[in-house]
């Protein structure tokens, strides 16, 4: 395993690694404005949600890692202290990534990119039109994490009012994870595309307490069948099923195998595992488990 000191390297190659490792990001899509009225938009991965009540908002545009030089954004929300962020997905993503472009200050990136600004209600920078979700902020707080290329700095941020696109909201009037088609940014050009084929489900132990991999028993913890994220899913489970059960399991419905595999331990062993990596593919986690107890209830 490499293993680095940060204080050791340059900031450019310490950047790469971060951007590298710690993804996909959020990308925050900042509409501030300046004292003349310039508008101004900027993408930003340093982003994510801190707080729902209140609903509080963090993101960081860096310092330039090659002038050293602050971010416009940065400027703007320390003379107007009020910004909207815009949420990005993938029918816009080429024209966000050119608004990344180095403009001077007093170039609007609403015309170089040809995205459309929609007046805000309840702050002065502009709405992204595109955008599926829009929300207006105020700046309660701007953070200088350090000086030079690479520092960041904090903008802190509450919503006051939240623009939602009627088409990316399924039955429920909540957002449909399917519809928003959610793009982020990983490391040097490549992005991540949140749709069918790369989003699945895990269902969140809120409701109940999972007995944890502590209590899975030592031949099962040790397959060489079953992933770590396998043994999840088991540990997840909140007990053990009974005796009976797996007993009635086993006559049912693994009554072949057993008799097939009668002589052969080993083998039976590896097939029940096989089986139960099945089950806990299509996440039927108590079958799985049976299916792992049957082997000892001989």
């Amino acid at each position: 395993m490499l293993t680095l000191d940060p204080k050791d390297l340059p900031v450019p190659q310490l950047h790469r690694y971060l951007l590298g490792a710690v993804g996909p990001r959020p990308i925050a899509f900042a509409s501030t404005i300046d004292e003349n009225g310039t508008p101004n938009l900027a993408p930003f991965s340093f982003f994510n949600i801190f707080s729902a009540n209140p609903p509080i908002l963090v993101f960081s545009p860096a310092n330039s890692g090659r002038t050293g030089k602050t971010k416009d954004t940065y400027e703007n929300v320390k003379k107007v202290a009020e910004c909207v962020i815009n949420v990005v997905n993938f029918d816009m993503v080429e024209q966000m990534s050119l608004c990344s472009s180095p403009y001077d200050i007093d170039v609007n990136e609403f015309i170089k990119s040809g995205l459309t600004p929609v007046p805000s209600d309840r702050v002065k920078p502009f709405r992204v039109k595109e955008s599926p979700v829009q929300m207006e902020c105020e700046v309660i707080e701007v953070k200088e994490l350090g000086e030079g290329g690479g520092a960041g700095n904090l903008i802190i941020c509450e919503v006051v009012k939240i623009h939602i696109n009627e088409e990316i909201l399924d039955e429920d009037q909540m957002i449909d994870q399917h519809k928003i088609d959610l793009v982020s940014r990983m490391g040097g050009n490549w992005y991540c595309r949140a749709n069918e084929a790369s989003m699945f489900e895990v269902e969140k132990p809120v409701t109940r307490i999972g007995m944890g991999l502590d209590n899975i028993p030592e031949d099962i913890k040790s397959s060489n069948i079953l992933s770590g994220n396998d043994l999840g899913k088991l540990g997840g489970f909140e007990e053990l099923p009974n005796e009976t059960d797996v007993n009635e399991f086993k006559l049912i419905e693994l009554s072949e195998l057993f008799v097939t595999l009668e002589d052969e331990p080993a083998q039976l062993e590896i097939e029940l595992h096989k089986l139960a990596k099945l089950y806990l593919a299509k996440n039927e986690i108590e079958e799985a488990w049976k299916t792992l107890l049957a082997f000892n209830n001989q």
